[in-house]
């Protein structure tokens, strides 16, 4: 019960600002019409402009929006002592980082459908492989907010936006939402393929295309295995900095 109060306390407080909700969901809505606006008018324009293959990397710069707000929510908790005083509570370090990781899951899925009812709208084609991308999305969207906890949990909260700054980058670059990572090719190609994000984009535009689950399932292990992963490091951030 307590666990579910602190969910719902971490849920107003990240949709406390609407501003920033409104931000979050604007922004990718208004790169789809953009980039969709540049395909239908220039029949030159390369591939990655098309929906089905854009619009998973568009859900991955949404999901690196989140990393930004879960890690100045941290930080702000933090500094502001909030979180000294809750740790007198008997709530395991897994609660409190669970309760942070549930709080952003609704946003998560908000941005999801905006981005999908937009490109239905402007013609993506639907299929059962757009409704089950959520198999991907979610684990994602995991990876992104615990990396945030991560950011939270050993920054400031004026350092914080500015490393969530660096995180929207590297996760939008390393995940090909802008490019084809073929064109970056050698390390940095290697590099992405490390990564969950890549592997994520990767899987949602197959899905897009009509592939099946069978298909992606070495991109499902990366970023399944990478969620748990990086849970596991927010947890112990977490632990290490609020630990008496």
């Amino acid at each position: 019960m307590k666990l579910l109060s602190l969910t719902g306390r971490n849920l107003k407080e990240g949709f406390r600002d609407p501003i920033v909700v409104i931000l979050s969901v604007a922004q990718p809505v208004f790169y789809l019409i953009l980039f969709n606006s540049i395909a239908r008018s220039d029949p030159a324009a390369p591939d990655i402009f098309d929906l089905a293959y854009f619009i998973p990397g568009i859900i991955l710069f949404c999901f690196g929006l989140l990393t930004l707000f879960m890690g100045l929510l941290l930080a702000r908790d933090r500094q502001r002592a909030f979180l000294t005083r809750l740790l007198v509570s008997p709530l395991r370090t897994i609660d409190f980082v669970l309760s942070y990781l549930l709080a952003l899951i609704p946003m998560a899925l908000f941005q999801v459908a905006a981005c999908l009812i937009t490109g239905l709208i402007l013609g993506l084609a639907l299929n059962w492989g757009v409704l089950f991308s959520l198999i991907v999305f979610i684990p994602l969207a995991v990876s992104c907010t615990a990396l945030g906890i991560v950011s939270g949990s050993l920054f400031s909260e004026n350092a914080a936006p500015a490393i969530g700054s660096l995180f929207v980058v590297v996760i939008t670059f390393l995940g090909g939402v802008w490019m084809d990572l073929g064109i970056l090719g050698g390390l940095f190609e290697r590099i992405a393929y490390l990564l969950p994000f890549a592997h994520a984009v990767d899987a949602g535009r197959l899905l897009f295309q009509g592939a099946s689950l069978g298909e992606i399932g070495i991109q499902l292990a990366w970023v399944y295995g990478y969620g748990i992963l990086f849970v596991f490091i927010g947890v112990a951030s977490f632990r290490w900095k609020t630990r008496p």
